[in-house]
C-alpha cells in the first residue's frame, strides 16, 4: 500500500502543479501523461523477460527505489524554484519506469505465495490495499498542493516510496528452478502466443486495450476541464478524484461475497458495463456543470472496474503455466499500458483542436466499445474459474 500510496500522490499533484504553477492547458497535460506513460509501451516485455529469469522480489525492489529517487529529484525541483514542464516530464517518465518493473513482477509472484484457491481473496486484498491508497493520495495531494503548493505532496510520496523499499526487502520468495537458456525473442513468442491465443485472454486484452485509451483521453482533458467548466478548486479535484478510491474501495470489500455468488463471468463483465455508465455520468457535466457529477463518475470508474481487475487477473494467474507469468503480465502490461500514451496523445490533441468537452464525447464512445468487445467473448459464458494451467 505505501508503493501506491506514494504513486497516486504524485500522479495527482504532478498536473495540479502543473496547471497552477505553469499554467499547463488540456494539450500539455495530455502531453505529459504522454511521456509518463511510455515506459509502460518501451520497458513491460524486457523486464517481464527478466521476471522469469530473476528473481521477482528483487526486481521489485529495484524498481521501487527508482521511483524513490524520481520523486525525491521531483521535491528538490519544486523547492529550488527549478520545476518546468520538460522536467515533470522527464522525471515522470523516470518514476513510471520503476512502476513498470513493480507492476510486472507482483503479478508473476503472488500465485508462488498462495494456493490456487485463495488467489481470488488474494487479488481482492492487493486490490483493496491500492483502492486506499487510490481513494486516499488524490484527495490527499489535492489538500497539500492547495495549502503549501507541490513541495509537501512530493515529500510525502518520496517518504512513502522508500518505506516500501524497507517493506519489500524483507518479503519472502520461493526458490524457483531456473528455466534453460534461450533466445529472449523465442521466450518472447511463447509468452505471446499464450496471451493471444488463449480463447480467454485475447478478449481481456482487447477489452483493456479499448479501456485504457478511453481512460486516458479522459486523463487528458479531466483536470484543466474541472478547474476551468466545473469551477473547480485543486481541494475540490482532488476529492472528486479521491472518489475513484473510494468507489474501489467498496468494490474490492464487496469482491469476495459478489464473486462468490454470481457466475465468474458474470463478474467480469460488470466492471466494463459499469464504465459505460461511469463515462455518461461524466458526459452528462456538459449539460449540467456539477462538481457533483464528476465525483459521481469517478466513484463508478472505482466501484466497478475494481471487480474486473480482480476477476480478470485472477483467471490471467490460473490459466497461465507458472513459468510463462512474468512475460503474459509483461505483454498484458505493455498493450494495456501502452495504449495509455496513444490514449494521452489522442485527448491532447483532440483537446487542443476542439476542447475538453469533445474529449469527453471521445472516451464515451471507446467504453462503449469495451463494454461490446467482452460481452460478445467467451468469458463472459464462464460459471466458475477454469482449470489451473500446468
Amino acid at each position: 500500500m505505501a508503493a501506491q500510496s506514494a504513486e497516486q500522490v504524485s500522479l495527482a499533484a504532478v498536473p495540479m502543479v502543473a496547471v497552477l504553477a505553469l499554467g499547463a492547458g488540456p494539450g500539455q497535460i495530455g502531453l505529459l501523461h504522454t511521456v509518463q506513460s511510455l515506459p509502460f509501451l518501451l520497458l513491460a516485455i524486457p523486464l517481464g523477460l527478466l521476471a522469469d529469469r530473476q528473481s521477482r522480489r528483487r526486481l521489485m525492489v529495484v524498481a521501487e527505489s527508482l521511483r524513490a529517487l524520481s520523486l525525491a529529484a521531483l521535491l528538490l525541483g519544486t523547492t529550488t524554484g527549478q520545476l518546468s514542464l520538460l522536467l515533470l516530464g522527464l522525471l515522470g517518465f523516470i518514476g513510471a519506469a520503476g512502476t513498470v518493473g513493480f507492476s510486472v513482477a507482483a503479478p508473476a509472484l503472488v500465485p508462488a505465495l498462495v494456493p490456487r484457491g485463495a488467489l481470488g481473496v488474494a487479488n481482492s486484498r492487493l486490490e483493496l490495499a491500492r483502492s486506499i491508497a487510490y481513494a486516499g493520495g488524490p484527495a490527499l495531494a489535492g489538500a497539500l498542493v492547495g495549502w503549501a503548493g507541490g513541495g509537501l505532496a512530493f515529500a510525502l510520496a518520496t517518504g512513502l516510496s522508500l518505506a516500501a523499499v524497507a517493506l519489500l526487502v524483507r518479503l519472502p520468495e520461493p526458490a524457483r528452478t531456473p528455466a534453460p537458456a534461450r533466445h529472449p525473442w523465442l521466450e518472447l513468442k511463447e509468452g505471446a502466443a499464450q496471451a493471444w491465443q488463449h480463447r480467454l485472454l485475447r478478449p481481456i486484452l482487447l477489452t483493456a486495450v479499448a479501456w485504457n485509451l478511453s481512460w486516458f483521453v479522459l486523463q487528458a482533458a479531466y483536470v484543466p476541464y474541472a478547474m476551468r467548466s466545473l469551477g473547480l478548486d485543486a481541494q475540490a479535484v482532488g476529492f472528486t478524484l479521491a472518489a475513484y478510491g473510494v468507489g474501489m474501495v467498496l468494490g474490492a470489500l464487496a469482491a469476495p461475497r459478489i464473486l462468490g455468488a454470481l457466475p465468474f463471468g458474470t463478474v467480469v463483465v460488470l466492471g466494463p458495463l459499469c464504465s459505460v455508465l461511469a463515462m455518461a455520468t461524466m458526459a452528462a457535466s456538459l449539460l449540467w456543470p456539477a462538481g457533483a457529477l464528476a465525483g459521481a463518475s469517478f466513484f463508478l470508474f472505482g466501484a466497478g472496474p475494481i471487480l474486473w481487475t480482480i476477476s480478470s487477473t485472477t483467471l490471467r494467474q490460473t490459466v497461465t503455466p507458472p513459468a510463462l507469468l512474468g512475460r503474459v503480465s509483461a505483454i498484458f502490461l505493455t498493450v494495456n499500458m501502452g495504449a495509455r500514451p496513444l490514449g494521452a496523445a489522442l485527448g491532447a490533441a483532440v483537446g487542443a483542436q476542439w476542447g475538453a468537452g469533445a474529449c469527453l464525447l471521445l472516451a464515451l464512445a471507446g467504453f462503449g466499445l469495451q463494454a461490446l468487445v467482452i460481452i460478445a467473448s467467451p468469458v463472459r459464458t464462464l460459471a466458475a474459474l477454469p482449470a489451473h494451467a500446468a
